[in-house]
């Protein structure tokens, strides 16, 4: 019976495998398994990375080149080489990640098997234990999926990657890619994010931080779980000591570090919104594409100076009214003369809450403002500021009943100077009437109004500013007087670099002189008189000397005021929106019953100013051309033909010959220049500002070509490095 009950289990053993044989099997499936990976790794192709994974942030900068404005794009990631990532920052990602990186071939059996396991079983985690190569291979070429097929794809890639990429470079790759929260992504960003530091000043203790992150972001944020990221930095610190990358010393006196607040991602928000949107827009019009902003990287350095728009986001909100201003818009730009360059514009509160940009978009009717455009072509046409015309309210001139500002009389006849102070209505649609409305018209289109404003039609109104420009334009046009008569074209971006180091675009302001020195000089003595006896005696608290003029429309719909020194021409417009969306009168804003362009306007101006000029050297007008009248003595208008058209004479231009200033020194320049009686304007060629040791500096562009007939008295911008 003992025999019989036996012969079942040696049956049963004999059908089973002995352990030779599972050996031999597990063999056999190992073999083929790695011969099945060695195919697919030979046979494998590495694709290119997707566009996210190398994405960088289009940085943009104030025009110091060094203070950041602002980022666009779709991922926040600036990439840096290697070796501008301190070496216990590499370690210290390397203690956390993969301390084996550079001895292995770009796969972690433990991490693998791991992965198997979990997937199996269905537990949560899956794919941990990637090395650095396979990280990133999954980063810039794979999904973010869970699943084994992918984990395979990684192990495939990454041993490909270890076999045609150096360790360096992966390490690198890796270092410009991964995620560290914060909306982060690469190191150099992290830096910035967690301690407002450049990459290479990151010290032990921070480097320890952002390599501590990496494993999982989110859940080790300082702002949710500071003690699970602090005891991952000690196991990151002990790993660094175990490598023998850090003494005991070392890690024993390391303290943890001060992390900066999380700054939100509000890119467009604030009045700086209406800053970069501008900048964007004008990127696109230089030829730069949407994918090139999102994804390549760029930077840009902007007109836009720091001190002047913190000056002028002050100036607003201390100068600007605080009651009844529902509907109210402000805009203000401000540009640098002889360039062009706008340094500061305020568009409104909050791009977010209102994109339209009060100081690029928003119109509205120029009122007085435009009268020194009639005045400049009147100069050219023998009018001087001592010449008469009628100041009574409700003169007629040519059919047209012209209605004084607060229907004030100023005399039967005053001088073009008074009413230039006084902002005569009467006197100067006479004045336009005498000399031509097409040649006022011109000489509008000539100091920098587009052709194309609202409003741009040649009739005896266009003196007292029925047209409706934007604020822009109105301080370029103000800026070619200050130039002494350049005009040049209002401009928002100094530069645009690739990441390749390849400058894409760099600004040449190309002024040309709309009106000779001697006749801007005039217009800038009768406006700088606006400011010292007239309209616009609010801004004499500047403290130096400054030319303007006010601007106020008879219905209350718009206030402006527009002035400037030789340094910056800026421009200030009040107006208001109805319900309806439509032009409403200003009247009760901040309390006044009548919004003119001597009250918020000015002050704003004012206050604004100050800030730009602040620690700037006092600069001066050009003196009143000599033998020019300066109107103190009244003389008798110029005789009107019976046919009604102006006696034009064509004024009197001495020409010169421009020097040759290539390859001179400041000193040499100016001797040549005085040699020619020409003016320069020394500007540094990367826009940054002159140094007080001028003698090393030589000129490398001139913007008048040498040889050329030019007005004496013109300004030349030369450039110099």
């Amino acid at each position: 019976m003992a025999n019989k009950s036996r012969k079942p289990k040696r049956k049963l053993r004999r059908l089973l495998p002995s352990f030779r044989q599972l050996f031999v099997l597990a063999l056999g499936g190992f073999g083929l398994a790695v011969l099945a990976l060695s195919v697919s790794v030979r046979a494998a192709a590495v694709p290119t990375p997707s566009e996210i994974s190398v994405a960088q942030t289009s940085i943009l900068y104030y025009d110091d080149g060094v203070t950041e404005l602002g980022r666009l794009g779709e991922a926040n990631r600036v990439s840096v080489n290697l070796d501008q990532i301190p070496l216990l920052s590499q370690q210290a990602i390397l203690a956390a990640e993969d301390r084996d990186f550079y001895n292995h071939g770009g796969f972690s059996i433990r991490g693998i098997s791991r992965a198997i396991f979990t997937n199996l079983i269905g537990a949560s985690g899956a794919g941990g234990g990637s090395t650095i190569t396979q990280q990133y291979a999954k980063n810039a070429y794979l999904t973010q999926e869970r699943t084994l097929s992918r984990k395979y794809k990684e192990l495939v890639l990454s041993i490909k990657l270890e076999t045609i990429v150096a360790k360096d470079q992966i390490l690198n790759d890796y270092l410009n890619t991964i995620y560290f929260g914060r909306g982060s992504y690469g190191i150099a960003t992290a830096a910035n994010q967690y301690f407002d530091k450049n990459v290479v000043e990151l010290n032990l203790s921070e480097s320890a931080l952002l390599a501590a992150i990496i494993q999982a972001p989110n859940g080790l944020s300082p702002e949710d779980n500071l003690e699970r990221l602090t005891n991952r930095w000690n196991y990151v610190l002990d790993g660094m000591a175990t490598q023998g990358w850090i003494t005991a010393d070392e890690r024993s006196n390391v303290q943890f570090p001060t992390i900066v607040p999380s700054k939100a991602a509000n890119t467009f928000g604030g009045p700086q919104g209406h800053l970069i949107e501008q900048v964007r827009q004008t990127m696109f019009e230089i030829g730069i594409t949407e994918d090139q902003i999102n994804l390549s990287g760029l930077r840009v350095i902007t007109t836009f100076n720091k001190v002047a728009q913190d000056a002028l986001f002050a100036a607003v909100l201390e100068e600007g009214p605080t009651e009844n201003i529902e509907g109210l818009r402000i805009g203000v730009a401000s540009v640098r003369p002889e360039t062009g360059e706008v340094v500061a514009i305020y568009g409104g509160a909050d791009y977010l809450v209102n994109q339209f940009n009060n100081a690029t978009q928003m119109i509205g009717q120029a009122g007085s403002t435009f009268k020194p455009f009639t005045l400049a072509a009147a100069l050219e046409n023998n009018v001087t500021l001592a010449s008469t015309f009628s100041g009574m309210n409700k003169t007629m001139v040519d059919n047209y009943e012209v209605i004084n500002y607060g229907d004030k009389s100023y005399g039967e006849q005053i001088t073009l100077l008074s009413a230039t102070e006084n902002s005569v209505n009467s006197a100067y649609v006479e004045l336009a009437n005498l000399v031509g409305r097409e040649i006022v018209f011109e000489a509008a289109k000539r100091a920098g109004i587009p052709a194309d404003t609202v409003g741009m039609e040649p009739n005896l109104a266009f003196t007292l500013g029925t047209t409706s420009p934007n604020v822009v334009d109105i301080a370029a046009a103000y800026a070619t007087f200050a130039s002494r008569g350049l005009q040049v074209s209002p401009s928002y971006i100094v530069s645009v670099t690739a990441s390749s180091g390849e400058v894409i675009f760099k600004l040449s302001p190309k002024p040309v002189q709309a009106f000779s020195t001697d006749i801007a000089d005039t217009v800038n003595y009768a406006l700088q008189s606006v400011v010292t006896s007239g309209t616009g005696k609010a801004a004499k608290a500047l403290g130096r000397p400054v030319a303007g003029k006010t601007g106020t429309t008879n219905e209350n719909k718009s206030a402006l005021f527009a002035g400037y020194t030789p340094e910056l021409a800026t421009a200030v417009m009040f107006v208001k929106d109805g319900p309806d969306g439509q032009p409403m009168s200003l009247a009760g804003t901040g309390g006044l019953t009548k919004v003119t362009g001597g009250s918020y306007p000015a002050r704003i101006f004012t206050a604004y100013m100050k800030g730009a000029l602040a620690d700037k050297p006092v600069m001066n007008f050009a003196p009143l051309p000599t033998g020019a009248q300066n109107g103190a003595n009244p003389t008798s208008s110029p005789a009107i033909l019976p046919s009604g058209e102006p006696v034009i004479e064509a004024p009197v231009v001495t020409t010169v010959a421009v020097p040759d200033l290539m390859g001179k020194s400041i000193s040499q320049a100016l001797v040549l220049l005085s040699g020619a009686n020409l003016m320069g304007n020394f500007v540094m060629s990367d826009g940054t500002t002159l140094p007080a040791n001028t003698t090393a500096l030589i000129v490398v562009s001139q913007s008048l070509v040498a040889n050329s007939a030019v007005p004496a008295g013109t300004t030349i911008i030369i450039l110099v490095k």
